[in-house]
């Protein structure tokens, strides 16, 4: 069985010790989706939400989620981010809203949990703003896409290879 890094020696919780890593250029994306009617999606599209621009407010949330998820997760080391990108692509036909961001940082430790943290805020956001014309929405499909930097390597969703979830 694995050895689990955030536990001690008598399983308690810990902080991974990262101080003997030696920095090195980190990368993660990470997705998610939201499901709404077709109506509420062409409403975003067309930029008629009544709250304002929906995607400019989720990507400003998605970036300060990412830029505090040293403090939300217990475990998550406070990191320097060098860039974090949201980008979004509706289908109305299907009335679905996919959330895609990719977070990058020099570090001794990675960046998966601040991607998954933007997309997840964003998505959260995205809820927020469209709620008064749908609550029915649904949030789901949070994943990591993919990663690089680290021991561990590169991962990437669906991919073969070392580290992919087809292994």
């Amino acid at each position: 069985m694995p050895t689990l890094s955030h536990l001690d020696e008598q399983g308690r919780a810990r902080m991974v010790d990262v101080s003997v890593k030696a920095p090195t250029l980190r990368q993660a994306t990470a997705g998610a989706q939201i499901r709404m009617r077709r109506e509420t999606a062409a409403l975003i599209v067309a930029g008629e939400m009544p709250k304002g621009d929906v995607f400019q407010v989720a990507r400003i949330a998605g970036i300060m989620a990412a830029k505090r998820t040293g403090d939300l997760i217990p475990l998550c080391h406070p990191l320097e981010l060098t860039d974090v990108n949201l980008i979004f692509a509706v289908d109305a036909r299907e009335g679905t809203v996919s959330v895609e961001a990719t977070v990058k940082t020099i570090g001794r430790t990675g960046v998966e949990m601040e991607a998954l943290t933007a997309v997840s805020v964003a998505a959260l956001t995205i809820y927020d703003m469209c709620k008064a014309v749908d609550r029915g929405m649904v949030i789901g499909e949070v994943m990591l896409l993919r990663k690089r930097g680290g021991k561990s390597g590169e991962y990437r969703r669906g991919g073969a290879g070392k580290g992919s979830d087809r292994e």
